[in-house]
């Protein structure tokens, strides 16, 4: 079987679908693979490493239309499905439920499409988590943004000049992306609180040495998958109460909510942010589905109120090497699950198969896509 790996050609992104390394691993299971002329580049794999890997190097027109199996980290885009012959088998980041045009594309090129967003969070599938795997980055990153920013040192320091105290870190969310974050941040010294809507997370963040700030009613929240999925207003007014009082002393401020199919929660509103101390620093880490924090810009830093708001909205990227090597793993491994060198499996009742594809046969099969489609 032919496997293609296609250039990342959205704005800010520097990750590439498969490595050397991993492509050297699936052509010893007997595939094929072609990667597009200059893919890995910004990820610091060159096309010669590549080819010393054993795969052929090629333009992505000849990738389109060579292939049986195309990869990439992004959804892919109405041009790049249009040069892509019927039948292929498509796998990549969809997020499925916001993009039904897309799909109608697919489904008239009768082209099969799996998710990387949509694999199942089950214990057999934690090599194919992608999502964990480039949060876990993301959290990180996160708190390195923030200390460069940030005028002050994260940990305690006690000089002859003096005693500088440790800086005081809150972080809204402890998902994965939150807990690397609050690891990250304990690591380097600094005082880490924490708060979020799912009371479980609690052993976790103590775990880490962070503490939650529990609110009250946040047992009635309904989780799905690991998100969110419904949060009554009352529930978020008393968070932004108990926020009030917690941001005003800290230095950095770390966001990280986001509820699956809905825009991002409003967490830190302006008022919020004009409370907070000169110099602070705010990392909005879902800024790219509208923003935890109202003054939040995609893409950019800016300073509002004296308060510095970074907006980068694809952190793993900025670790591209990392990612690339992660994405990669994760990619091949949902693969290998899928299909072997003869051709995909097609066991359509699969948890795998059946969690992760979104298109076959000319229909959208995946079951919540077509639930948020029908709701929209």
């Amino acid at each position: 079987m032919k496997i293609g790996v296609l250039k990342e050609r959205k704005a800010f992104e520097n990750r590439v679908a498969l490595t050397p390394a991993v492509v050297k691993d699936l052509i010893k299971k007997g595939f094929e693979v072609m990667i597009e002329t200059g893919a890995g580049t910004l990820s610091s794999f060159s096309d010669e490493e590549y080819i010393q890997s054993g795969a052929n190097i090629a333009t992505s027109a000849a990738l389109a239309a060579d292939n049986q199996v195309v990869l990439k980290v992004n959804a892919f885009t109405e041009e790049e499905v249009l040069h892509i012959k019927p039948g292929t088998i498509l796998i990549s980041f969809m997020y499925a439920y916001t993009t039904p045009q897309f799909l109608v594309k697919l489904n008239e090129k009768r082209i099969s499409s799996f998710s990387m967003d949509a694999v199942p969070r089950i214990s057999r599938a934690q090599k194919m988590d992608a999502l964990s795997s480039q949060a876990n980055l993301a959290g990180y990153k996160a708190v390195m943004l923030g200390a460069n920013y940030l005028n002050k040192i994260f940990p305690l320091l006690m000089t002859a000049a003096g005693t500088i105290t440790p800086a005081k870190v809150l972080i809204f969310g402890a998902g994965v992306a939150g807990l690397q974050a609050i690891a990250t941040a304990k690591r380097l010294g600094a005082v880490v609180e924490v708060t979020d809507v799912r009371p479980e997370t609690k052993e976790q963040v103590e775990s880490l040495g962070g503490r939650f700030l529990t609110v009250e009613g946040a047992e009635e929240v309904k989780v799905e998958g690991g998100y969110a999925k419904e949060v009554s207003a009352e529930f978020l007014q008393k968070q932004k109460e108990l926020i009030n009082t917690k941001i005003k002393d800290a230095q950095i401020v770390i966001t990280t909510a986001l509820v699956i199919g809905k825009k991002a929660p409003l967490l830190v509103t302006e008022e919020m942010v004009k409370s907070m101390r000169p110099g602070s620093v705010i990392v909005d880490m879902a800024v790219e589905s509208g923003g935890n924090c109202a003054l939040s810009v995609i893409n950019e830093v800016v300073t509002r109120h004296g308060v510095i708001i970074v907006g980068f909205s694809n952190l793993p990227s900025l670790l591209s090497a990392n990612a690339s090597q992660l994405f990669a793993t994760n990619i091949s491994t949902l693969l290998l699950h899928l299909a072997d060198k003869e051709g995909f499996k097609w066991d359509m009742e699969e948890g795998v198969t059946k969690g992760s594809l979104i298109t076959h046969e000319g229909t959208t099969v995946h079951e919540f896509t077509n639930s948020i489609i029908s709701k929209s």
